[in-house]
């Protein structure tokens, strides 16, 4: 049973995320760890991280909707595909169990601090390599679904994975596929949260403490973007991470 303190830890840690998702990304890396901190085990502290995000990823997506018009046709093959890998990745988080996901957690905290730091460098080569408008989705297709059943499993450093695999798959321009993957992390994440909620993982308590604090900590964030640099704020989150993975990884 949580106690109000645990509730005051996870509800800071949300909002702390919140903010470092609005300026950076890796708010996943803040929250998780703070909620296995307190007790919750690692495979319900991940379901219940995915529904309380839910609310953030549709303002991703929303802020970025003007860059999705005449990208219909491609959202139309993806989209279906991103929701199929979502749920794929949401039940075999929930076959695995908690012995399996807790030996997986250092491994996956590692990865997506190292995507995390590959940011950068990623955005731009592919500002270096856009082009006008391809229209290559089926090639899309398999890359999309792998990414999406990630996702769906644990979804830190999701948003990376998902620019990386559009840069690599469709020729266009970098805000053009930014807002694709804002528009595929929403689905994924909804998916996947929607197949969480006939399961018995989803601390309820918590999700509402945690969407309101992330939802805040967002606002904030976004206001702060111009004053904050977000380099700075990634090597931060990207330092966390490579701690807390080397801590689950040894302890």
């Amino acid at each position: 049973m949580l106690e109000a303190v645990d509730f005051a830890l996870v509800g800071a840690a949300a909002f702390a995320a919140g903010m470092v998702n609005a300026l950076a990304g890796g708010g996943t890396l803040v929250t998780f760890p703070v909620m296995t901190a307190v007790g919750i085990p690692p495979v319900m502290a991940n379901v219940t991280n995915a529904v309380a995000l839910c609310p953030g990823y549709f303002g991703g997506t929303w802020a970025q909707r003007k860059d999705l018009v005449g990208q219909g046709a491609r959202l139309r093959i993806l989209l279906p595909l991103g929701a199929l890998g979502g749920v794929l990745g949401a039940w075999l988080l929930l076959q695995s169990g908690e012995k399996l996901f807790r030996a997986l957690v250092p491994w996956l905290i590692l990865g997506a601090s190292a995507l995390l730091a590959a940011q950068d460098p990623l955005r731009r080569w592919l500002s270096k390599r856009g082009r006008p408008a391809g229209d290559a989705r089926l090639g899309a297709a398999l890359p999309i679904a792998t990414a999406a059943i990630y996702g769906g499993y644990f979804g830190a450093g999701l948003g990376v994975v998902m620019l990386a695999t559009l840069g690599l798959t469709l020729d266009d321009t970098l805000n053009r596929l930014n807002a694709v993957k804002q528009a595929l992390s929403f689905v994924i994440n909804i998916a996947a949260a929607l197949f969480f909620l006939g399961s018995d993982q989803v601390l309820w308590p918590v999700v509402g403490v945690m969407a309101i604090a992330a939802l805040a900590g967002g606002s904030l964030g976004g206001r702060l973007a111009s004053r904050i640099p977000a380099a700075r704020l990634r090597l931060v989150v990207i330092a966390l991470g490579v701690g807390v993975g080397l801590f689950y990884l040894f302890s």
